[in-house]
């Protein structure tokens, strides 16, 4: 088998860039049916309330302490505490909002299929469950 089927990476010690929510985003390695990248927050920050439009993503919490809230297109909220070892689902069309405690945030997330990078996925959502403390990060699309 030819090894150059196989990609390796080593998450890089700084960031790539800002998620459409404002988190710093770490890019890591994508296949067809799915993306993988590292979210992390700063102490005592928040997020952009967004919902995706196309994409679900599954997240598991490295290291740190906050909270996400998410809501659903039938009502259904739900307010999580995030500390390691806790994994969340977010559905399509969810809107979300995450935020860090005292301690920073960091965690992994699982975009199914692809982020897409050719094309607005994220929107901002008003209101939103917690004030914002970040600035929108490229490719937000208009409040909804």
């Amino acid at each position: 088998m030819n090894a150059d089927v196989f990609e390796t990476l080593q998450v890089p010690a700084e960031p790539d860039g800002v998620a459409p929510d404002g988190a710093e985003v770490r890019v890591l390695l994508a296949l067809a049916g799915g993306s993988m990248a590292e979210f992390s927050l700063q102490p005592d920050q928040t997020s952009i309330a967004v919902r995706h439009l196309s994409v679900e993503e599954l997240w598991y919490v490295l290291d740190g302490t906050g909270e996400m809230w998410r809501s659903s297109t039938d009502g259904t909220e739900s307010v999580v505490e995030l500390t390691p070892g806790t994994c969340v689902s977010i559905p399509v069309g969810t809107t979300f909002q995450f935020r860090s405690l005292e301690s920073g945030l960091r965690a992994v997330g699982v975009t199914m299929p692809p982020w897409p990078v050719d094309r607005i996925e994220a929107v901002r959502v008003e209101p939103s469950q917690w004030q914002a403390t970040l600035a929108e990060g490229p490719g937000l699309g208009p409040a909804e």
